[in-house]
């Protein structure tokens, strides 16, 4: 899950704490508009709601912790655990864990970002790591269809955040996810 402090239905570490009630397995904190500071103190309040080691920050700065998400330009930090990256199907993924694929349907929260790609647009683009499908992924149907394609799992920002009951969300979006690969013969 991705977080928009702007779009969140409540506070933002409330919104957070219930979608990993849910079952989001991993939180990114985006929020780049954020001085270092204020990220950083953010990022240190999130890490007491998300399970040990499974915040991930936006950039190439880990702010204490040791997992990155980079967009396709950002340097690769050294001292840094987990790296993931936005690809496209061109960046370079050299030193990279695992990958976000988007858009895979048009999102309200980057509207005229695409064009969408769709679960099977996606996996035709080959990544070479494990590939989150990222993008206007409201429903359970959509999840399990971007599973089914060959992603290792979701990222969700927009439906979780502006959800009334993000802890039902993340519920139903996760095993949506692990449904498909369980049945896949894939594990979450």
């Amino acid at each position: 899950m991705l977080t928009d402090r702007r779009s969140a239905s409540g506070s933002l570490i409330e919104v957070v704490r219930a979608a990993v009630r849910g079952g989001a397995a991993w939180v990114i904190l985006r929020e780049r508009d954020l001085s270092y500071g204020d990220r950083a103190a953010l990022a240190t309040k999130l890490r007491s709601v998300v399970p040990a080691n499974r915040l991930i920050i936006a950039g190439p700065d880990p702010l204490g912790g040791a997992a990155v998400h980079l967009s396709g330009s950002d340097p690769l930090p050294s001292g840094v655990s987990l790296i993931g990256r936005s690809w496209h199907g061109t960046e370079d993924l050299s030193g990279v864990d695992y990958v976000t694929v988007s858009p895979i349907h048009p999102t309200s929260s980057k509207p005229g970002y695409g064009p969408a790609l769709g679960a099977t647009g996606a996996a035709e683009l080959r990544a070479p790591v494990p590939w989150l499908a990222l993008g206007g992924i409201e429903t359970s149907e959509q999840a399990a269809e971007c599973v089914a394609a060959g992603a290792a799992g979701i990222a969700v920002m927009g439906a979780v955040m502006r959800s009334p009951d993000p802890e039902r969300t993340a519920r139903e979006l996760s095993t949506a996810s692990v449904g498909a690969m369980s049945g896949a013969g894939g594990g979450w």
